[in-house]
Formats: C-alpha cells, sequence, structure tokens
C-alpha cells in the first residue's frame, strides 16, 4: 500500500494551489485527479479580489500576469450588471488579473511540480475509509486499483464532490429556476464596438459584460478577439429545452432572440478549441454544513458552490487553500497548536457565506420585472456614494473578512495593508516562502506585525513594546518566533 502525509482529490486551481502551499510548508501532498492531464474546458475568465494580493506574497502574480509591476487595484467593477466606481475609494481593495483557468491550472501544475509534489493523472478516489490511524484511500488508476494510506484527505473535487458525499457531509442550500447558456462564438465584425460591445441590428447596444432586460439577461465579453463568450440568463424554466442533451447553438440562438427580441447572428468559433458550450439548468447556491469531518477537509467548490456573476469563485476557493495550507502542514509536521486546523472551518465558513449572499443578491436584482427595474435604479443611485462604494468594495473583494485572532488592534485579524519597510522592501516580499514573519520598521504603519503565512495579521502593535506578541505566537505557531 503506497502512502503519503496528505492526499488530495482534485487537480483544479484550488486543489493545485494547496498543494503548493503544502510543499513551501515541507509536506509534500500527493494529488489525484481522474481527468488524464490539466483540463481545458473553459470556465473562470481571471480572477478578482484579495487572491491577486495573496498571489503576489507567493511571487506569483508577475509570473501568473506577465507583468514586472505589482498588483494595482481597478477602477471600477460591476454588482449584478451595474457599475460600481471605485475610483474615489481610498485603499481600493479591488484587483483583477485577467488569466483563463485552463491557464491559471497549467501554471500552478508547473508551480507543483517545481516544489515536488506528484500529480497523478488518470487516478480517480473511489472510496475510502477514515480510520484513527489515518484514511485508508481507494484509487483506481489505468493499471488498475490500488490503495494509499494517508494522515489527512483533502476534497478539492468539485460541486459534485466524491469525497464530500463519502464524508456524509450535507450540502444544504438553494437552486434557483434560472437557465444560463453560454459559449464561445464568431460575431460579424461589423457588429463590434470599439468599446468591446456590440451593435446589434433592431436592438441597439449590447455592453460588454451582463446586461439585464425585461426578458431575461445577456452576457457578451470578447476576453479573446477570435471567440467571444456569449450567454444568456432566463428566468423561466420551462423554456424550450432538454437536461438530457447538450446545449447546441441553435438552441443558444433561439434563446438570444427569445432575451433580446431580435434575431443575432451568431456562428461557430474559430480555431481548433475546446470552446465553451454548456448549459446551467438551475444555479446552485449550497455550502458544506462542516468543512472537516475527522481527518477529511473540503476545499473550494467542495465546500461551496454559487453563482459566477462578478467572478467571486476563485478568489474564494484559492484563498481556501491559503488559509489551509499551513495549518495542514503544521498540523501533519506535528507543530501546531491545539486546535490550530478547527480555524479552518470556523474562519472560512462564514466567508463562504457571505459570499453566497451577495451572490445570490446579484442573481435576484438581475431577474426581470417592473419592480427588479426600479430597485436596480435605486441601487446604482447608492453605488455612486462613496461610502457605499467602499462598502461594495470590501465585500466584492473580501478586504473586510477580519478573523477573530484574539488580538484588538485594528488591523489585526485582517489581510495585511500595502505597507513598505524602512529598506523599501514590500511587505509581500517578505512573504514569499510561505513562512510567518515578523515586521518591523514599517513606513506609515505601525510599530510592529506578526503575520500568519497566509498574509493575515495575528498581532500588531503602533509602539516598540511587545505586549502580547508572546501569546499570539503560542496562539497561531506554537514555541516558534519567526523573523524577518
Amino acid at each position: 500500500m503506497d502512502d503519503a502525509p496528505v492526499v488530495i482529490a482534485g487537480a483544479g486551481p484550488n486543489g493545485l494551489m494547496l498543494a503548493c502551499e503544502l510543499a513551501l510548508a515541507g509536506v509534500r501532498p500527493v494529488v489525484l485527479d481522474r481527468l488524464p492531464g490539466p483540463s481545458d474546458e473553459p470556465k473562470a475568465n481571471g480572477l478578482v479580489g484579495q487572491v491577486v494580493r495573496q498571489l503576489d506574497m507567493r511571487g506569483l502574480y508577475r509570473r501568473f500576469s506577465g507583468s514586472q509591476r505589482p498588483p494595482e487595484p481597478v477602477a471600477a467593477w460591476i454588482f449584478s450588471g451595474m457599475t460600481l466606481p471605485l475610483s474615489t475609494v481610498a485603499d481600493n481593495p479591488m484587483y483583477a488579473m485577467m488569466v483563463s483557468q485552463p491557464q491559471l491550472v497549467r501554471q500552478l501544475y508547473e508551480r507543483a511540480l517545481e516544489l515536488g509534489v506528484a500529480v497523478r493523472w488518470a487516478h480517480e478516489l473511489v472510496g475510502f475509509e477514515d480510520r484513527p490511524s489515518g484514511v485508508r484511500i481507494t484509487v483506481a488508476s489505468p493499471a488498475g486499483e490500488y490503495a494509499i494510506a494517508t494522515r489527512y484527505l483533502v476534497g478539492a473535487d468539485g460541486g459534485r464532490s466524491a469525497v464530500r458525499k463519502l464524508a456524509g457531509i450535507e450540502f444544504p442550500g438553494h437552486t434557483a429556476g434560472t437557465v444560463a447558456r453560454l459559449a464561445h462564438v464568431r460575431v460579424p465584425d461589423e457588429m463590434r464596438t470599439a468599446d468591446g460591445g456590440l451593435d446589434v441590428p433592431g436592438f441597439g447596444r449590447l455592453g460588454f459584460g451582463h446586461t439585464r432586460l425585461d426578458r431575461g439577461g445577456m452576457v457578451y465579453a470578447a476576453f479573446e478577439p477570435d471567440r467571444p463568450m456569449l450567454g444568456t440568463i432566463e428566468f423561466d424554466s420551462s423554456a424550450d429545452h432538454s437536461v438530457d442533451e447538450p446545449l447546441t447553438m441553435n438552441e443558444l440562438r433561439d434563446s438570444v432572440r427569445r432575451v433580446l427580441g431580435v434575431d443575432l447572428p451568431i456562428g461557430e468559433p474559430r480555431g481548433d478549441g475546446p470552446h465553451a458550450l454548456r448549459r446551467i439548468a438551475g444555479q446552485n447556491t449550497r455550502q458544506a454544513d462542516r468543512y472537516r469531518a475527522g481527518q477529511v477537509l473540503l476545499l473550494g467548490d467542495s465546500a461551496h458552490v454559487h453563482s459566477a456573476m462578478g467572478g467571486p469563485g476563485l478568489n474564494l476557493g484559492l484563498q481556501d487553500a491559503m488559509n489551509l495550507g499551513w495549518k495542514l502542514a503544521a498540523t501533519v509536521a506535528g507543530r501546531a497548536p491545539q486546535g490550530l486546523l478547527d480555524t479552518y472551518h470556523s474562519e472560512r465558513y462564514p466567508v463562504g457565506r457571505r459570499v453566497m449572499m451577495h451572490s445570490m443578491s446579484q442573481t435576484a436584482l438581475f431577474s426581470p420585472g417592473p419592480e427588479i427595474a426600479a430597485l436596480r435604479e435605486l441601487f446604482a443611485e447608492l453605488l455612486s456614494l462613496p461610502d457605499v462604494a467602499r462598502h461594495m468594495a470590501g465585500l466584492l473583494a473580501g478586504s473586510d473578512v477580519r478573523y477573530d485572532v484574539g488580538d484588538d488592534h485594528p488591523l489585526s485579524g485582517r489581510l495585511v495593508p500595502n505597507v513598505t519597510l524602512a529598506d523599501g522592501r514590500r511587505v509581500a516580499e517578505l512573504l514569499h516562502a510561505g513562512r510567518p514573519v515578523l515586521v518591523r520598521d514599517v513606513v506609515d504603519g505601525p510599530a510592529a506585525m506578526l503575520l500568519r503565512p497566509d498574509g493575515y495579521v495575528a498581532w500588531a502593535s503602533d509602539d516598540t513594546g511587545d505586549k502580547g506578541l508572546t501569546g499570539a505566537i503560542a496562539r497561531w505557531f506554537g514555541d516558534t518566533l519567526p523573523g524577518v
């Protein structure tokens, strides 16, 4: 029987990010995935929110984005298709990095291999037993079934997670009666506008992103010039389609006609693909009732699913990975303070609830009807107010998250701000190794900060004294005193 300190089921972005975090901390997991290799299926198109800064804290932002500059906040974002202006928001927390999910998976896979992680493609978890001594996993592979013994099993295997189901973890929530259709398409060049939208004969301008209409919603985004994304959202689930048959271009054309009220001449996209062409009948918003059951943990979509509107999915899932990684590694290595691993659920579960709240709110505000149109008009006025914009930016970016770290300094429990040390280094540069750090000599900041490996402040002080520091170190890192 094979063995590994940690086994991760699922080599998507969240599972691979966790694998990298564990390897940085000296624990090399085994990653299993039923697919023969990194998926090319088009899904998410970018990262938004605090996770962009966290990638910078690992030295990955420049590598993944190709930019030689640190990440910079965006001047505006969207909420249910409405513009959220952010140029007046002080310390704007909303960051974005446009990268397709297949590209992100390949980049994280390369990083995992560099760190010595074993990724076993075409190896599928088909069963496990959670025993007092560890977890015994049964794996199906091209060479036949085999077993792995591990201390901990992490399910990063998506919304239909086999790990979650086999662990008996409930997945309560709500299924909306919407039907969404999305595809890469080809549109006539003469219909494209300079600002990234479409000029549709008989309808008018269709802008970039989400557009709410009386009969449903449209999505248009030319992330790639040769194959823009086009989608519809209909709130009448009785619209003619067969849930058992894959989406066709003709079905999408019919849906566009119902929503727009006119025909839109779309064709098959150029290139070999794979191209997006999918239907989501019934939008699930669900969350696991616990992120840990014994020696089994859940991560990313295995723990929570919600609408993709606004792009919160990878922000939430990758931050799950960065929260769990250092805690799980310390537990496996025997250096974790008592109860450390339990803080994964207590910290991340409320964050997932908050994302589902604003995700469902955006779906509700996108629905048809004159009452919703009036509500959107009012909401658009509110979004233009600086205080509301600041609140919404914190909500969508996840920067309003404050963990209970046992310290009452205003920064404690929050992601460390973008500060610079007296020697010119950015605080993000101190966290590349994924280790806890005690920071002093901060320019325009507190006198000292104790940072967790995920970039969250465990303790801070505005004077030169170290009152409370020893307790914070013991609470989060045992007897280890971190240093710059």
